[in-house]
C-alpha cells in the first residue's frame, strides 16, 4: 500500500521493485547473478576443451588485410570487354538499383576500363594485372577468389564486417574468435598480434582498436599490437630503477591477491587480468628476440624487398609475421591501409601495389621454403572493392573509383586451400558476383574450418544467446576451395 500521497503509483512500484532488489535481490538475485557469470564461464570453457573438432589443415593464420578497398578491376578482374565501353553510362540493369555512396550518388555512372595490363599466368592461368607482378610470379601457389561479396557501402562498417562478421562495434574479431578457440603454442607471446604499416606518407583512413578487439570475448584474446618503435609494446619495460627481481616479487603478490578477489567474485576479467600481468613479464624477453631481425640473413632482405630494412614497413611486418609464425602464433593480422583511391588511381594504387607485392609474395614463398605454407593459411585482401564507374573524369588522370560491396576480388594460400585455382566469377562490368558469390561470412566460416573448427557448433555466452563469429544468417563453408 502506498502511505506517502505524494507518491505516484509508478514511483511506489519502482520501490518496490528497488527494494526488493536490493533487499531479496542483493541477497539472491546478485548472487544468482555471480552464479551466472561462473556458469557461463564453465561453459565457454567447455565449449573450447573439444576443439579443434575435427583435424585442422591449417595450425595458424596470417591475414594481410588491405585498408580501404583495393581495384579487383585494376589488380584481378580482367574485364577486356570495358575498352569498347568507356565512357557510356553503366546500363541500369547491372546496377539494378543498388546502393552508392554519397559521394557519386546523383551523378553520372561512366564506365571506366582497367587502366592496368593484363596476362595469363603460369599454369592456372589466372589473369593478374601488370601491377602486381610479384603476385603474378606466384600465381600457381594461390587461390583467387573473384567473387566476395558484402553488404556494407563505407569503410568503417564494412572492415568492421569483414573482420567480426557484423558491421556494428562490439563483436570480437575472427582472430579473437581463433585466439579463444585455440590458444596459442608459445606461451611467451599472445596468440593473437597485429602489425600496422608505417606509411611514408600519412594516411587520413583510420584503423580503429575494435578491428582485432575481443568484443564481448574475454579482453585476453584481443589482439595484442606491436610498434615500430623502441618499445614495440607500450608500458612492456621495467621502469627505470626497477630490478627484474622486485617486478617479479610485485606481480607474485598482486596475482595472489587478485586470485584471492577471484575466488570470492568469480569474475572472469580478474582471471584475464592475472594472465595479462603474467604474459607481460614473459613478453619482456620474447618481444626484443622477435623483434631484433639481426640474425636474417641478407637474403631474406632480398627476397621481401628494399623496403623491408625500414621498421614499421609492409615489408618489415611481413618478416616478422614469419617469424611470429615460427614462435606458434595463432593468428597475425597485418594492416596496409590507403587504398582508398577515390581520385588519382593510377598513381596511387600503383603506389600500394609497390608497397606490397614483393613482400606478400616472398611472405608465401618464405613460408614455403620453411616448410610452413602447408598448415599457415595466407588471406590478401581488403573490405571491399571499386566500381566500375569513374568518379571525376573517367579519362584523366585525376580519374578514381568510389567504393563497390557486391564484387570485390581476394586471393589466399597454403592451409589446406587449393593452389592455382580461380574460382567465382562476376558480370562483363565487374559489377555483381554471378558465379559462385563467397559472402565475408562464408570466408569466416571456411577459415574456422580449415582450422579445425565447426563454424556452428564454435559459440559463446552472451546476453542469453550462444553467440558465433557467422552469425545468425546463413553461412557455409566453401569446400570448393579446400584441398
Amino acid at each position: 500500500m502506498n502511505n506517502n500521497p505524494s507518491t505516484s503509483p509508478q514511483t511506489a512500484q519502482l520501490q518496490q521493485t528497488r527494494r526488493y532488489f536490493l533487499g531479496q535481490g542483493a541477497g539472491v538475485g546478485l548472487g544468482a547473478m555471480a552464479l551466472q557469470l561462473m556458469q557461463a564461464s564453465q561453459s565457454a570453457a567447455a565449449s573450447t576443451a573439444a576443439l579443434p573438432h575435427f583435424a585442422p589443415r591449417a595450425k595458424r593464420v596470417i591475414f594481410l588485410t588491405q585498408s580501404g578497398g583495393p581495384s579487383q578491376i585494376e589488380l584481378f578482374d580482367h574485364k577486356p570487354g570495358l575498352v569498347k565501353q568507356a565512357g557510356k553510362p553503366l546500363p541500369e540493369s547491372v546496377r539494378g538499383g543498388q546502393r552508392l555512396t554519397g559521394m557519386t550518388k546523383g551523378k553520372p555512372q561512366l564506365i571506366m576500363p582497367s587502366h592496368a595490363a593484363f596476362k595469363k599466368r603460369g599454369n592456372s592461368g589466372a589473369t593478374v594485372s601488370d601491377w602486381l607482378p610479384k603476385t603474378a610470379a606466384i600465381a600457381d601457389e594461390l587461390c583467387f577468389i573473384k567473387s566476395m561479396v558484402t553488404d556494407e557501402i563505407n569503410h568503417a562498417p564494412a572492415m568492421t564486417k569483414f573482420l567480426t562478421g557484423h558491421p556494428l562495434t562490439g563483436r570480437p574479431s575472427i582472430g579473437s574468435w581463433c585466439s579463444y578457440g585455440l590458444g596459442t603454442e608459445n606461451q611467451d607471446l599472445p596468440s593473437y598480434l597485429v602489425l600496422l604499416s608505417k606509411m611514408k606518407r600519412g594516411s587520413d583512413q583510420p584503423l580503429y582498436d575494435h578491428y582485432w578487439g575481443s568484443g564481448f570475448l574475454p579482453s585476453v584474446y584481443q589482439g595484442v599490437k606491436l610498434r615500430s618503435a623502441a618499445d614495440p609494446v607500450l608500458y612492456l619495460r621495467n621502469p627505470a630503477g626497477m630490478p627484474s627481481e622486485l617486478r617479479r616479487k610485485m606481480l607474485t603478490g598482486m596475482n595472489e591477491l587478485n586470485r584471492m578477489r577471484h575466488q570470492s567474485t568469480g569474475d572472469p576479467e580478474i582471471e584475464t587480468r592475472i594472465q595479462q600481468y603474467e604474459m607481460a613479464y614473459r613478453m619482456q624477453s620474447s618481444v626484443p628476440d622477435l623483434t631484433d631481425v639481426r640474425d636474417e640473413p641478407e637474403s631474406t632482405f632480398e627476397m621481401y624487398g628494399p623496403d623491408s630494412r625500414r621498421p614499421g614497413s609492409y615489408a618489415a611486418n611481413c618478416i616478422l609475421a614469419r617469424r611470429l609464425a615460427e614462435r606458434g602464433v595463432r593468428f597475425i593480422q597485418l594492416f596496409h591501409p590507403d587504398w582508398d583511391h577515390h581520385s588519382r588511381l593510377r598513381s596511387w594504387c600503383t603506389a600500394r601495389c609497390r608497397d606490397t607485392d614483393q613482400a606478400s609474395a616472398a611472405l608465401v614463398l618464405d613460408l614455403k621454403q620453411r616448410g610452413m605454407l602447408d598448415d599457415t593459411l595466407v588471406i590478401w585482401g581488403g573490405e571491399f572493392g571499386r566500381s566500375v564507374a569513374g568518379q571525376g573524369a573517367w579519362d584523366s588522370p585525376e580519374g578514381g573509383r568510389d567504393h563497390h560491396p557486391r564484387c570485390f576480388s581476394l586471393w589466399l594460400a597454403g592451409g589446406g586451400i587449393k593452389k592455382g585455382i580461380s574460382y567465382g566469377a562476376t558480370d562483363a562490368f565487374s559489377y555483381n558476383a554471378i558465379e559462385n558469390p563467397v559472402h565475408v561470412r562464408d570466408l569466416h566460416a571456411t577459415v574456422l574450418h580449415l582450422l579445425g573448427i565447426d563454424h556452428e557448433r564454435f559459440t559463446y555466452p552472451f546476453q542469453g544467446l550462444d553467440s558465433r563469429l557467422t552469425g545468425v544468417e546463413e553461412a557455409r563453408v566453401v569446400h570448393d576451395l579446400v584441398v
